[in-house]
């Protein structure tokens, strides 16, 4: 029994933040069925980083292609809105009441129903704008602290996109828990601007509290004496963070430095981040002489946090990921078969398996119509008229 099972949901959504919400309800065991147009999401054609956005958000959904701009296609959604508990959507701003399925129209036929609005600002003077994750990166701030000073830079991922998608989650459920007690739905909204400012909220504590400039990452003093990237002997990068007066002396067990556990100098955090001028190359100059293996294996004995620089494909090998159940066998567009992360809960002895993998265009559309009550005669007329694709 997943966590969600028997909770339906329509969602009308492209590329990555309404996705990533209907992802996580579909992982959690809600029935999705995603909504394109009769030709196909044209998130499915999107090419360079755009190419896995469909297949990787769209595992565990039933797709309904169908044309919502025609009167058939409308009396199809309409007659489909009474079973469904949550809509999720994250069409621009006044797109979904343009075509006549915004919140007050859904919710006339259906007052349990639970709409979930995704869009690039919540209320206030930007809320008609448009944005994307790399708009709101810049403007909120991210891609300063990203970048060196001068350089701003995008994260290297969707983050804003799947964090206020999953922002979109944590209203639905409230929504849902207010149901149990209300026996009525409600609007909820989440935006990728206010989700990117929610992220920068440490930074802005600190320049409240420190009154200076916030510098950018790479730019800032870190609070740990050792908290970066080495190079090895084997040309090769490992990451080496010390944060405690207990790791600083595994540290140096580890690599054979006694001397700077007896160090004075050297006896705490602080004080060692005041001896950083000459510390620092000292630990360059010793990582250079050993091998990338060499420093992982001398620090995963020692206990102290460590990391590899690692490429997304390495992920796929990951003997950790391959050990637990957290990379899912998933069918790419031309057939092929690839693990793909998913979802990252422990819940109880549940498992969020694959139930469904990434539908073709349609794929669900005559299923979901036969349960509507349409006839196979009604059905092929539809597809026939290019209302809907199967």
């Amino acid at each position: 029994m997943l966590p969600l099972q028997g909770l339906k949901v329509l969602e009308f959504t492209h590329a990555v933040m309404g996705p990533a919400c209907g992802l996580i309800l579909a992982d959690l065991g809600a029935e999705v069925i995603h909504v394109e147009p009769p030709e196909g999401d044209p998130t499915r054609q999107l090419k360079g980083f755009g190419t896995g956005y469909f297949t990787y958000y769209s595992r565990n959904k039933k797709s309904l292609a169908v044309d919502l701009k025609s009167p058939e296609g409308k009396e199809i959604i309409f007659r489909l809105v009474p079973q469904i508990d949550i809509v999720v959507e994250n069409f621009g701003p006044g797109t979904m009441e343009r075509l006549g399925y915004g919140y007050s129209s859904l919710q006339s036929v259906n007052d349990r129903l639970i709409y979930c609005s995704l869009k690039g600002f919540l209320s206030g003077p930007y809320e008609k704008r448009h944005a994307m994750d790399e708009v709101v990166q810049m403007m909120g701030g991210l891609a300063y602290m990203t970048g060196p000073p001068g350089m701003p830079l995008r994260a290297g991922t969707s983050i804003v996109d799947i964090t206020g998608g999953m922002f979109g989650v944590i209203g639905i459920l409230a929504a849902l828990y207010q149901r149990q007690q209300t026996g009525k739905g409600t609007f909820v909204k989440s935006a990728l601007f206010e989700t990117t400012a929610f992220l920068m909220g440490q930074h802005m504590a600190y320049g409240a509290i420190a009154k200076t400039p916030v510098p950018p990452m790479p730019a800032r003093v870190s609070a740990w004496s050792v908290y970066r990237t080495f190079r090895t002997a084997d040309n090769e990068q490992v990451f080496i963070g010390i944060i405690s007066d207990k790791h600083w002396e595994k540290f140096c067990r580890a690599f054979n430095r006694p001397e700077w556990i007896a160090d004075p100098r050297l006896q705490t955090n602080n004080a060692r981040i005041e001896q950083r001028d000459w510390l620092l190359p000292a630990i360059e100059n010793m990582m250079e002489q050993l091998s990338k293996d060499e420093i992982i294996r001398r620090c995963q004995e020692a206990e102290i946090p460590f990391a590899p620089i690692a490429r997304p494909e390495d992920l796929f090998d990951d003997p950790h990921l391959n050990a637990g159940h957290s990379l899912l066998l998933t069918q790419l567009p031309d057939g092929s078969m690839a693990k793909l992360p998913n979802i990252p809960l422990e819940y109880g002895q549940t498992h969020f398996d694959l139930r469904l993998q990434p539908p073709s265009v349609g794929q669900h559309t005559g299923e979901i119509l036969q349960s509507l009550g349409y006839s196979e005669s009604h059905i092929k007329a539809l597809s026939q008229n290019k209302v809907i694709a199967m």
